[in-house]
């Protein structure tokens, strides 16, 4: 099953991840002045922000899934244990 695609509009993790990468980059680099400092700074925070919300969103999907299949596997079992139960009466 592929994952969905980002709404139009909104941006993929790894597009996100990448424009974060170049603030990163940028701001190692030096040679900033203390305001373009600052405002790279303050992009590359909420960059991380909206990473860190698409990662958190991808981990609760994968906790709902995981949540999803112990249910449906143990209703399996319950289902085989009342089907050798029901064979045990006859």
């Amino acid at each position: 099953m592929a994952a969905p695609k980002p709404k139009q509009g909104q941006e993929s993790f790894e597009e996100l991840y990448q424009q974060l990468e170049l603030k990163v980059s940028l701001l190692e680099q030096g040679g900033l002045s203390l305001d373009d400092s600052l405002s790279a700074y303050e992009e590359a925070v909420a960059l991380a922000q909206k990473c860190q919300q698409l990662l958190d969103g991808a981990e609760l999907r994968i906790t709902r899934l995981k949540e999803s299949i112990a249910v449906s596997e143990a209703a399996g079992a319950y289902e085989a244990y009342g089907d050798e139960e029901e064979e045990g009466e006859a």
